[in-house]
Order: C-alpha cells, then structure tokens, then sequence
C-alpha cells in the first residue's frame, strides 16, 4: 500500500529548524567577526598601531643630559662627558658596492678597525651583516677615536658610509675625590650609588626623540613625515661639600691606614653643628668614579691573596664581595659600638634629667660591680675615690657612668637615647643608611644599662653618632644632616633649596655649654683627649676604644677594637663637628693614638680656612716669612726686627743672595731663626737626626742644636701628664739639608687610654 504524503505538513517544521540553526550560526559568526573588530580597532588598538608605527617609522633617542654635581663652591665633581657612537648601515655599504663595483666592505673594515684598535675580521664580519638595518661598532668612543674616524673616512672616501652620533658617558674631574658620597653610574647612565643614585630621578632629565617615516627598503621619507620631540636635562646639585676639606680628611685617614695598619677601613665626616651640612665625608677604600669596577689597592691585595685562580667562580664571586665593601660608604651604611665616645650622651643626659651635677663625686676602684659581674675601668688601678662626674667623663671613667645611669635608670636613660635620634635614621640624603640594635626597654636590665652607658654592647651608624654630639656641640638641638643644598636646572635658576631641620631639642643649651666646658678643659689640659688638642682653639672631645664581639679569638675573647675619636670647636657662631672612626687598627687600637691627633691636625688645616679665628693665645706662635733674597742686608734686617724674628747673617756682603727658611714658611716666634746669607756659596748643609720617639723637650734641644728649625704639631699642650713624644717628622733621620730649614715634628700623649 502506498504512502500519500500531503506536502508542507512535515517540511515547514523542518525547514523553520533549518533556518533558525542558520540564524543561530550567522549570528555567531557576526558576534565573533563584531568582537575580533572591536578588539582590533578598541581593545589592541595601542599594540598594532604601535606594530604599524614600528614597520614604517624609526625613532631616534635624543638622550638628556645627565645634570652636574658641584661642591659648595661650585668646583665641578660630577659631569657629562660627550662620547661617540661609531656605527654602520650594512645595506647602504652593499648599495655602494653595487653601484661603484668596488669592495666597500673591505674599505669600511679597514677604517673602522685602524681609527677604533679593533679586529679586521672580526669588524669584516659584523659589518657584512645585511640582514640588519643598523651595527654598532663602538658606542662610547673618545674625541681621538671620534676624529680619527672622521679624519681617515674622509681620505678613503667613505665619509657617507661610516655615521657618528653624540651621546653623554658620566665623567668624575677628581677621580677617587668623594668617591663614597658621589657614587657612580652604570653603562646606562643610571645612577647606581651615592648620590648619583639617591638623586637620579632629578640628575636624569627626559630624553627626546626623532620620529620620521621609511620607505619599504628603510630608507628615510620626506621630512613632513617627522616628529620632533626636544630632551629636557636634568638638574643639577649644589652639594654642601667642600673640596678642601675633603682633601684633608681624606689625607688624613690614609696616613692612619698606613701608620696603623688598618684592616677594615677608616672612615671620618665633617659636619655644620648648627645646620647639619655635611662639609667633607670620606672612607678609606678610595675608588676612581671613573672605573669603579677597579680594586682599591687593598682590596687587590686580598684577591690575590685568596688564591683562587683568576676567572673561576670563586675568584668571581670573592671580587664582587670586594668591590661591594669597596664601594659602601661606612659613615653611613655600617653600624659600629660607640666606646667610650657615647659617654658624651650618658653625662648629657643625666645632667639634663636633674639626676647628678658636674661636681658630684663618684668612686673608681678600677672596676664596679653590677649584677654580680666586675666591670673594669681602662684604668686597672682606678681612678680613686671622691672624683666628680667632670673629671670621671675627662679620663673616661667607666665606673662613674655605670653609677650615674643607675640615678637615671632604664626607662630615663632609654628616653633619652631616643631623644638623641639613636632610634630612627637620622635622614641623611645617602642610601643605605644602617639602623642602630639596641636592647628592647624592657630588656634594658642592670648590666645592659651598665655596659650601655659606656658605648658598648649596642651598635648605632658613625653619622648618627655625630649628630648626637653635634646636638651637645649646637646648644642642644637635633639637627637633620643633609648633603645637597640646592638643585638647579641648566640656567642656573634655584629648583629647590635646603632649609636647616631640627628634629627636637634634645637638652637644654644650659647643658650643652655646660658639657662643652668640661670636655674642653679635658683637652686642654690633661684628659684622656688631649691629643685632640688645636692651638689657639678651644676643641671639645672625646675619644673611644670598644671591642669588637662578633668577631672573637679560638678561646672566646674578643681581640679586635675600633678606636675613634669626635670633637667639635666651641664657637658662637655654631662650630664644626667631626668624627673619625678606625676600625681594625693593627700596631695600636686606643682612639686617643689612632684617630684624636689625626683630628687634631684636621682641624688645624680646616678651622683657619673655613674663617674660624683662634680663640685662646697661641702657645707657639708662628710668623710667616717673607723673600728676603735681594734686599740689602739692613732692609732685611730691619724687617725681621719688625716682625720680632730672630736672624743671623752669614757672609761680609751688602745683598741677601739666599735665606732659610725660604719664603712662605712658617717660623716659630719663641725659637725660630731666619739665616741670612750674602752669598750662595756660604749656605750650609746639615744631616738631620732622629727625633722619633723622643720627648718634646729633647726633640725641640736635638733639632736647634743641629742648627734645624722646628715647627710642631699635633700636641702642642706637649709638657702635661708623663709628656708628649715625637711619632713623625717631616725629614727622614739622616737626610741632608741647608741649616736653618723648618723640620716639623707630631707630638702625641701615649699615656691616654679609653
């Protein structure tokens, strides 16, 4: 039986199915083409604009300058130095070569490897390189390299083949000068320590660029289709330092690293009590800026003594360790225990609090006893009973400041540690400042506030410590210590400028003159500080010794010391700060030896320069001398009459033909002698003698006597205690020199202790 099937009964159904599907479908599809539109045209619209802009565009960098760093007399320690990138388009050396039938290539290399000291064929071979647009073969070439690929390009005739572009490379003028506090950049002109790294976002600038079109072979469009955008420089810095007084500082910390043998490095900072202004900051690593990734001389020396051999991972990884101590600026980044130079913080406070008076008497049996241990004094056998809390600070009596932090007690003596900013960094414009470890308050018992009063078991950053001492020196305000005074753009116009922040006043000014007063008096006469000691200038200071407890010997002791020394001249007008701290010292540890007379002969250089007049009368006055040489015998004489300068004329002549001293030095008043001679051939030589070791006394007989004049420095308060002894002199034993020249000797007191 056939089946009848009525049409349109059982196909519309299917047919509805049908184009519903398709609508489905077409709708699908037209969601996924709308999405991947709007996601080409909205959502990516950035990255493929940016892939178009990168097929028919190039840019070219148009770096900023670098800004300066200056001293505070605008004398220049950091500055761009301009370089050349040397470089080559493969493409349009091979278009030449085409086009001319010679062998561009060859005569490129040529060039390039003469004028640049490079391989020829290793120059040969990058230069043959077609597939890419532009090679580099030098990008920080010098003037020379610079001129002398301009110079025989244009002899060979490949002036247009060979292109040279400026840039800006990081250049030091004083080289190892400051290094610690400047710091260095990187291959990127990016600061990377120091100031050149706390600062670098304002010494940066902006770079510009040049945007233009290029055709499908690269090569460039019209110039309506550039873009020109100018770099903006950056700033540059007016530091607070002075180039002088850095100078000296760090004279002096190399002549403590090499009399004392110092094995972890000195360091020392100079500082405005009243402003905070850091005027010199040095560490005795001393780096070239300009190639910073080379050892200092000691640090060399222990990379050769390792014994690793050169390139293996050992030896890489001892050299990086090395170059990172090389280059950390210990004033600020390395925490130290204090010694006996915290003793300044401990009467400070005290008096302050109201707990002890400067007369107050306290005993020194040579030891005390807390908490059932027998702490000593640096003197064995004590310094008696019944001394005040004046003379207890002058010969660093540890037992006086264990018996004054008790009046005080822990939570007196915590605030008051606080106060003085031990707690917080002290917000200096340096990187890396280190934070000081101290005991928890609660945790501040009998012995821990015994052995803190005298600068022992804790540990505070070298800068901290003397901003605590310049808030005793300044009247007894805690001041910010800052580097950078003002930030200037390229014109000389003022960006921003330093203004002096105080923290807090930490003790009334009635206790700061009145300390001032007691360590000054210890200097100037016979405390433990009196190698500090500057004539005609009234220096408070304290020196310190501690022990050294991370590192201890095969029976437990510790056997390492840091010896330091902070001092400050008292002055209306404010006063300069100075610390100098020398860790490790081999041939002697006590800071009134490694470090006070180093001070002292600090001061002397820079207190007179940076206008200080002398206070007190000196106690060897000295007159400068003039030329003579000339003059008739009576102007001379007249002359040195005036001035009250004793002479002898040597010879029956009318004219002075010669004289020693010569012009320009100095004499002193009491015993010097100017010797006239009427002609050259009457100068008489003389062989020095060895004064080293000897008594002021004996020197000053041994020098006269062998017809030297003699200049002294360091303790020239020389007759107090068992007497100052000669550590150098400034003509080696045994030289030959005219009679009369200036033989300058250094006194120092080794009797102190602390």
């Amino acid at each position: 039986m056939s089946r009848i099937v009525i049409p349109g009964k059982f196909t519309l159904p299917r047919t509805k199915k049908r184009v519903f599907v398709i609508m489905v479908a077409m709708t699908l599809f037209l969601s996924y083409l709308l999405y991947n539109i709007f996601n080409l045209q909205v959502l990516m619209y950035d990255y493929y604009r940016d892939k178009v802009y990168d097929q028919i565009t190039t840019s070219s960098i148009l770096k900023a300058k670098r800004g300066n760093i200056y001293d505070s007399n605008m004398n220049l320690l950091a500055t761009g130095e301009t370089v050349w990138r040397i470089f080559v388009s493969p493409r349009d050396i091979l278009s030449a070569g085409k086009n001319s039938g010679n062998d561009c290539f060859s005569a490129v290399a040529s060039v390039l490897s003469e004028a640049l000291s490079l391989d020829y064929e290793s120059t040969l071979k990058k230069i043959s390189n077609t597939s890419q647009l532009d090679v580099t073969l030098k990008k920080d070439a010098d003037e020379d390299e610079y001129l002398k690929v301009l110079q025989l390009s244009r002899e060979k005739g490949l002036e247009e083949l060979i292109s040279t572009e400026a840039s800006q490379t990081r250049y030091y003028p004083c080289g190892t000068l400051a290094a610690h506090v400047l710091g260095f950049t990187g291959s990127d002109n990016q600061g990377l320590y120091g100031l050149e790294y706390y600062y670098d976002d304002i010494l940066t600038g902006v770079d510009g660029f040049y945007l233009y079109a290029k055709d499908a072979n690269g090569n460039k469009m019209p110039s309506e289709y550039a873009t020109y955008t100018a770099a903006i420089d950056g700033y540059s810095l007016i530091t607070t330092l002075d180039t002088y007084v850095q100078t000296q500082l760090e004279s002096q910390l190399q002549t403590i690293v090499d009399t004392f043998d110092v094995k972890n490095r000195a360091t020392g900072i100079v500082m405005d009590v009243k402003t905070g202004a850091i005027l010199a900051m040095a560490t005795s690593s001393p780096f070239d800026c300009n190639s910073p990734y080379v050892l200092d001389s000691l640090s060399e020396e222990k990379l050769l003594a390792s014994g690793y051999d050169e390139g293996s991972d050992e030896y890489k990884a001892l050299k990086k360790e090395l170059l990172e101590i090389m280059w950390s600026n210990k004033a600020v980044s390395e925490i130290y225990e204090p010694g006996s130079t915290f003793k300044i913080i401990t009467v400070s406070s005290a008096l302050n609090a109201g707990v002890t008076k400067a007369d107050d008497k306290y005993n020194c049996p040579g030891y005390h006893v807390v908490g059932g241990w027998h702490i000593s004094c640096h003197k064995r056998t004590g310094h008696g009973s019944g001394i005040t809390l004046a003379y207890g600070l002058q010969q660093s009596c540890n037992p006086t400041m264990m018996q004054v932090a008790a009046k005080m007690g822990a939570a007196c003596f915590y605030d008051y540690f606080e106060s003085f900013g031990y707690l917080e960094k002290t917000g200096i414009d340096l990187p890396s400042e280190g934070s000081s470890i101290f005991h928890k308050e609660s945790a501040l018992g009998e012995t821990e506030l015994a052995t803190a009063s005298f600068g022992q078991r804790f540990k505070v950053s070298i800068i901290s410590q003397l901003c605590a001492v310049a808030a005793v020196a300044n009247g007894g305000k805690l001041v910010v210590p800052y580097v950078v005074e003002k930030v200037i753009d390229k014109d000389g116009n003022v960006i921003t400028e330093h203004s002096t922040q105080v923290k807090r006043q930490v003790i009334s000014e009635e206790t700061a003159d009145l300390v001032s007063q007691i360590l000054e008096e210890g200097v100037s006469g016979n405390g433990g500080a009196k190698n500090a000691y500057v004539d005609g200038y009234k220096i408070a200071a304290k020196t310190g010794t501690s022990e050294k407890f991370d590192i201890l010997d095969a029976n437990g002791n510790s056997y390492l010391r840091i010896g330091s020394t902070v001092a400050y001249n008292i002055s209306d007008d404010g006063g300069i700060a100075t610390i100098i701290v020398v860790d490790e010292p081999t041939t002697a540890k006590y800071g009134s030896v490694v470090a006070a007379p180093y001070v002292s002969a600090l001061f002397s250089k820079i207190l007179p320069y940076l206008g200080y007049e002398p206070t007190e009368e000196k106690i060897n006055p000295e007159s400068v001398i003039e030329n003579y040489i000339g003059l008739s015998v009576n102007t001379a004489v007249n002359k040195l009459k005036s001035a009250g300068i004793k002479y002898e004329i040597v010879g029956d002549g009318d004219v002075v033909m010669a004289q020693t001293p010569t012009a320009g030095d100095t004499l002193r008043n009491d015993v010097g002698k100017v010797i006239l001679y009427t002609s050259p051939d009457l100068e008489e030589e003389i062989t020095v003698p060895n004064l080293l070791g000897d008594n002021a006394s004996v020197a000053n007989i041994k020098a006269i006597n062998s017809g030297l004049n003699i200049k002294i420095e360091g303790a020239v308060n020389m007759d107090l205690g068992s007497g100052a002894t000669v550590s150098a002199q400034s003509i080696p034993a045994g030289s030959t020199v005219k009679r009369g020249t200036v033989i300058t000797i250094t006194l120092i007191y080794l009797d102190t202790q602390d």
